[in-house]
């Protein structure tokens, strides 16, 4: 018999559908890393400030600590987890590396979520990327290199 204070949810995370319950006041961040286990998104502020709980929901950037799961039943999520692997990572992860687009890396799954959105909107300059990427803080002072690693991928 299901738990009348939980709520089913369908969706599919890093390519794999998922059927689970969840409570009603669960946010996706707590489903992403204390149901599921997948620690690659990071708790920050939890007010949705920092960015560094920035995931992908049907290809569109959000921030995890705000989003109530039960709202995203049926959609798509991508975390860090789904985008590369050690073997072979994402063009965007590489270019972090070679830039130095990280210092304590705590922000960096969230920074390389959101430049993944920012390279689907076609950025024209770097103005556009710097602007795209406000929403996610860097306390270690590598925006500079995290525009740099984001304009190379997007071919700037």
């Amino acid at each position: 018999m299901p738990d009348p204070g939980r709520i089913a949810l369908a969706l599919t995370l890093n390519g794999a559908a998922r059927a689970l319950t969840v409570a009603p006041t669960d946010t996706l961040l707590d489903l992403i890393r204390d149901q599921l286990g997948l620690t690659g998104t990071k708790k920050g502020c939890d007010m949705g400030a920092c960015g560094a709980c920035t995931i992908l929901a049907d290809g569109r950037r959000i921030k995890a600590c705000l989003a109530l799961a039960a709202s995203y039943d049926g959609a798509a999520i991508t975390t860090i987890e789904g985008i590369g692997a050690l073997e072979a990572p994402h063009p965007l992860q590489e270019a972090f590396a070679r830039h130095d687009a990280l210092q304590c890396g705590y922000c960096t799954p969230g920074q390389i979520m959101s430049g993944l959105a920012v390279l689907d909107e076609h950025p024209a300059d770097l103005e556009t990327i710097r602007e795209a990427m406000s929403g996610n803080l860097c306390r270690c002072g590598a925006h500079p290199n995290i525009v740099a690693a984001i304009a190379e991928v997007a071919g700037l």
